[in-house]
């Protein structure tokens, strides 16, 4: 299948009779299903499974804002996001579906094989099976080319895990409706179209390892590799004493409790504008295991952004990465990208944007990559954050601050092989540009 048969698939996936409405909030409510639980007013399903909205209290002696408090969503299912991996003629293929969620830019996207929580996955929603979960769940399936814990969205998720699993397989693999085989090649040209691949897709299918150059295990066994600027045990040493040097207290509250926050009849806002707040829709969508249901999403304001500066030192690639410490992550800090911000972060005065902002917002010559790519849809509103990979000349300084370093695309890849290394918008980059 050729990228524009793959994007025609999307486009005629997207034509089916899939709803998703943003509807009061005491609509959600049902006796078997949402409501705010008493007491503490977090928003629960009453199977006890899914995931939960509650409130968090946040104090750090980190960036401009030293303490502040916020919904956040608590998933404790670990989710399976599995690609099957499979050779034609040669070439490895991946089946990915045509994937309908209710919070998607286009309402579908392709997704990997599986995409499913353990509520989900076990059926405690009453719905049918999730296809193909056996090849995950059920030993000796197939080959493990890839099997990692990786978080998600440290600002919006607390602690959220997902095990990254790709399994090659020699035998038939029976093609169900709304699954199709594609290179991955294909997946790399689908990425310069807008939001297309899904964010679990592209965390997936980075973590191969056939996406590293030759010897990229060894770099991280054995320490360097010769033309990085630092070597492994210095970028090691850089990400532990960035985790050392930061104290931040993220503790769940009741979500009745939120300071500066207020239900209204469509959702739960922050006062005074902000980043981010909460709704309810209804879906409906005849190709899930379900095909009607009601839930929470998380729904930002405005256009993400995530950008990576790269620039060539003694002939090697290398991107500069900063140390993120956000609430939601299980040890504080994972590796981020360059610049990650809100749509509030590129309207706020000059002393509070993000270091490198205004570079890669000016940055003309020099720009490998920008598309617009959709966050996660089953919890997310409409979440897209616009990726950007800027080259920098040799004028760009080697010297950064603190939380910034310089590591090779080896390093980076390496790293990500391993759980908790790289957040989510660092390793959506990374596939891009290796891509490339």
């Amino acid at each position: 299948m050729s990228p524009d048969d793959a994007g025609t698939w999307v486009e005629d996936s997207r034509r089916q009779p899939f709803e998703s409405t943003v509807i009061p909030m005491e609509e959600l409510t049902d006796p078997r299903g949402w409501h705010f639980a008493p007491g503490t007013g977090n928003l629960e399903h009453r199977s006890g499974r899914f995931f939960t909205v509650e409130g968090m209290h946040v104090r750090t002696g980190h960036g401009p804002l030293g303490e502040w408090w916020q919904p956040i969503l608590v998933q404790r299912d670990i989710a399976i996001l599995g690609m099957i991996a499979k050779e034609f003629d040669g070439v490895l293929h991946f089946l990915l579906q045509a994937k309908m969620e209710p919070g998607n830019a286009g309402m579908v996207q392709l997704s990997p094989t599986v995409q499913a929580t353990s509520s989900n996955y076990t059926r405690v929603h009453g719905g049918g099976r999730t296809p193909y979960v056996e090849y995950f769940t059920e030993p000796g399936r197939g080959r493990v080319l890839v099997d990692v814990l990786q978080s998600e969205q440290g600002a919006w998720f607390h602690q959220k895990r997902n095990r990254n699993i790709v399994i090659e397989v020699t035998g038939d693999v029976p093609v169900l409706d709304g699954f199709r085989w594609l290179t991955l090649g294909q997946v790399h040209r689908l990425l310069r179209r807008r939001s297309v691949i899904n964010m679990d897709a592209r965390t997936v299918l980075g973590c191969l390892p056939v996406a590293a150059p030759a010897g990229g295990g060894e770099v991280f066994e054995r320490g360097g590799e010769p033309g990085g600027l630092h070597t492994m045990t210095q970028v090691l040493s850089w990400f532990t004493g960035r985790k050392s040097a930061y104290e931040l207290s993220a503790r769940l509250v009741p979500l009745n409790s939120l300071a500066g926050w207020r239900r209204q009849a469509m959702g739960i806002v922050p006062e005074g504008g902000g980043e981010f707040g909460i709704v309810a829709v209804r879906a409906h969508a005849p190709t899930r295991e379900v095909h009607s249901w009601k839930q929470p999403l998380l729904a930002p304001r405005g256009l993400g952004l995530a950008a990576l500066v790269v620039r060539r030192i003694g002939g090697k690639l290398h991107a500069l990465v900063r140390a993120e410490v956000l609430p939601g992550y299980r040890d504080t800090v994972e590796i981020g990208p360059t610049v990650r911000s809100a749509a509030s972060d590129r309207a706020a005065v000059a002393a509070l944007r993000p270091d490198f902002l205004d570079y890669v917002l000016s940055a003309r010559e020099g720009v490998r990559y920008d598309v617009v790519q959709s966050e996660e849809g089953g919890r997310f509103l409409h979440a897209e954050t616009r990726y950007l990979v800027v080259e920098a000349d040799d004028d760009f300084p080697l010297r950064v601050p603190p939380d910034f370093a310089w590591l090779t695309v080896e390093q980076l890849l390496a790293l990500q092989r391993h759980s908790y290394y790289l957040g989510i918008e660092a390793r959506t980059l990374l596939f891009c540009l290796n891509g490339l």
